[in-house]
C-alpha cells in the first residue's frame, strides 16, 4: 500500500457532457444528492461511465446516513447504538467514496498528477 497523497483528480478523455438522470435503484434521499453532486462533477469534466456505479453508491451512502439521522431524532431521548454504528459506517463510506470525486475541499486541493506526456524533466535523475 502506498503513503502519502493522493493523484489528483484531472480531466477525462471521454467525459460525460451531460448530466445523467439518477438511477432508478436510488431512494429519494439519495436522488437528491445525485441532483446536488452531478451537475458540478460534469461541469469539472472529470466523469466517464464507469464512475456511475462509484458515484451511485456514494449517493445511496450519503442518503443513508440522511435517514438515519431522522430515526436517531424521532427516538427522542432514547438512545440506539445500532442506528449510530449503522449512520457512522455510511458516512465513512461516503467519505472515502467521495474523496475520490473530490466531493471534499481536501480532496479538491490536492495537485493534479498528469500522464507526463508534455512533461520531459527528468533532470533530476542525472
Amino acid at each position: 500500500m502506498t503513503k502519502g497523497r493522493k493523484a489528483g483528480i484531472i480531466p477525462a478523455d471521454a467525459a460525460i457532457d451531460d448530466v445523467p438522470s439518477p438511477p432508478s435503484i436510488l431512494d429519494k434521499d439519495a436522488r437528491k444528492v445525485w441532483r446536488e453532486i452531478m451537475p458540478e462533477l460534469v461541469a469539472r469534466r472529470i466523469l466517464t461511465p464507469a464512475d456511475i456505479p462509484g458515484l451511485r453508491t456514494f449517493c445511496m451512502m450519503v442518503g443513508k446516513v440522511e435517514k438515519l439521522e431522522r430515526a436517531i431524532q424521532a427516538l427522542g431521548d432514547a438512545f440506539d447504538p445500532a442506528l449510530y454504528r449503522a449512520q457512522d459506517k455510511a458516512a465513512q463510506s461516503a467519505r472515502l467514496i467521495g474523496d475520490q470525486y473530490g466531493l471534499a475541499p481536501t480532496s479538491r486541493s490536492r495537485p493534479s498528477i498528469r500522464d507526463g506526456a508534455d512533461d520531459d524533466d527528468s533532470s533530476f535523475l542525472d
